[in-house]
């Protein structure tokens, strides 16, 4: 036995033994690891793709929706692939974008409805027209007029005998949303910078506002919370900037 044991002992000391044995081991971690990374790279998952052409503002459903397998070494490059059908159902193609047949789903190719650019204008009542007012973040005070709250519109032009005019036109608007220069409400975006505002405003004050805005120019002014927490009717009251405007302007 002991006999056995030093000759394992000495086997076991020899450089060239000891040589092999890591030669070995090497070869043993690179077959393993190889392995590994192949079947890392190959192993599918189970993801959702388009079966049929989607078009811009088109609702996702789950008749849209096919599954494929993809091997995770793409998944791992391209982190916006959506994998879950439940983030998409309910949801619609992004406004200007649309996905083909048998292509994956992208997070940059999909929204809530809520956040496409005329998502507002679809609760206007019957009636009524969006009404759409060029500002910037001076005219709107710092951005101080926001969605849902209810201002005052003032004439500025001139009469008939170039005098200078400045007057309240339009008492209690509500503004419907601020959007940016792409059209974008500033409620899902980062921007900052308001260049438009909307509003929805009975079929015969949108004549007449766009009238308006032909002659002179239209100045948004805020007011204060209690304005809008108390909003008053929608009125435009003032009779000589109305007969000022349809004076110069006409119907056909």
């Amino acid at each position: 036995m002991n006999s056995l044991f030093t000759k394992i002992k000495r086997f076991i000391g020899n450089k060239n033994t000891v040589t092999i044995l890591c030669v070995v081991a090497g070869l043993v971690i690179l077959y393993v690891g190889y392995n590994w990374r192949v079947k890392e790279a190959i192993n599918p998952t189970l993801v959702p793709y388009a079966k049929v052409n989607l078009e811009a503002r088109h609702v996702i459903t789950t008749d849209d929706i096919g599954y494929m397998n993809v091997n995770s070494d793409v998944m791992r490059k391209a982190s916006n692939i959506i994998t879950n059908a439940n983030d998409l159902i309910g949801k619609e193609v992004t406004y200007g974008n649309s996905i083909p047949a048998g292509s994956l789903f992208y997070t940059e190719d999909i929204t809530k409805p809520e956040l496409s650019p005329d998502y507002v204008l679809s609760d206007i009542p019957d009636g009524y027209t969006a009404f759409s007012l060029s500002v910037d973040e001076t005219t709107t005070y710092g951005n101080y007029i926001e969605i849902g709250s209810y201002i005052d519109l003032w004439f500025e032009g001139e009469d008939d005998y170039d005098r200078i005019i400045y007057s309240r036109f339009v008492s209690s608007i509500r503004v419907l949303d601020v959007r940016d220069s792409k059209g974008v409400s500033l409620a899902n975006t980062k921007s900052e910078n308001p260049a438009e505002l909307l509003f929805a405003v009975k079929d015969d004050d949108y004549s007449l506002l766009v009238k308006a805005t032909a002659v002179g120019d239209l100045v948004p002014i805020p007011r204060n919370k209690n304005y809008t927490a108390h909003p008053g009717e929608m009125e435009m009251s003032n009779e000589t900037i109305k007969a000022l405007i349809l004076s110069r302007t006409g119907t056909i």
